[in-house]
C-alpha cells in the first residue's frame, strides 16, 4: 500500500477552501481532474463524523462515469477533514483522505494525505489529484 501526500498553497482564506471540500455547490465547480465534470446533481454530502458523501465524475470526452464516495471520519471546520474515498459501495476499495488546512498570511496551505492506496494506482491517482487541485485553485480564484 502506498501513501500519497500533496501540499498546495491557495490564494484564498481557509474557510473558503474548507467550504470547497464540504459544500456540494462548491465541489461541483472543481472536483475531478481536468477533462472531467462532476455535476451538482450527482453530489450528496452529510458532512459530520459517520455521514456519507457521493459524487460522480463524468469524462467530458466520452461520457464515462466514475462514481466515488465514502464516509466522513473527522470534521473540524475549517482546519481538518478526514474521509474515506473510493468505490462508494465497496469499502474494501476505499482509501483514507486527510485534508489539513493551515492559515498562511491570508492564503491557505493545504496538506492532502491519502493512505491505503494500492501501489499500482499511486501514479495515476497522484496525477488525478494534482490536476484536480489545479481546478480547485482556478475555482477559488473565481470566488
Amino acid at each position: 500500500m502506498a501513501d500519497l501526500t500533496i501540499t498546495r498553497v491557495f490564494d484564498a482564506p481557509r474557510e473558503l477552501v474548507f467550504e470547497a471540500w464540504t459544500r456540494p455547490e462548491y465541489m461541483a465547480g472543481w472536483y475531478g481532474p481536468m477533462g472531467v465534470t462532476t455535476p451538482l446533481s450527482s453530489i450528496s454530502m452529510d458532512v459530520r463524523p459517520g455521514g456519507t458523501w457521493r459524487a460522480t465524475m463524468i469524462n467530458d470526452a466520452d461520457g464515462t462515469e466514475y462514481p466515488q464516495g465514502g464516509t466522513y471520519q473527522e470534521v473540524v471546520a475549517p482546519e481538518r477533514l478526514v474521509f474515506t474515498w473510493g468505490e462508494p459501495d465497496d469499502p474494501a476499495r476505499q482509501a483514507l483522505v486527510t485534508v489539513m488546512l493551515a492559515e498562511a498570511g491570508g492564503k491557505t496551505t493545504m496538506t492532502f494525505l491519502l493512505t491505503g492506496l494500492p501501489d499500482q494506482l499511486r501514479e495515476s491517482v497522484h496525477e488525478g489529484w494534482t490536476s484536480a487541485f489545479e481546478s480547485l485553485s482556478n475555482y477559488l480564484e473565481s470566488k
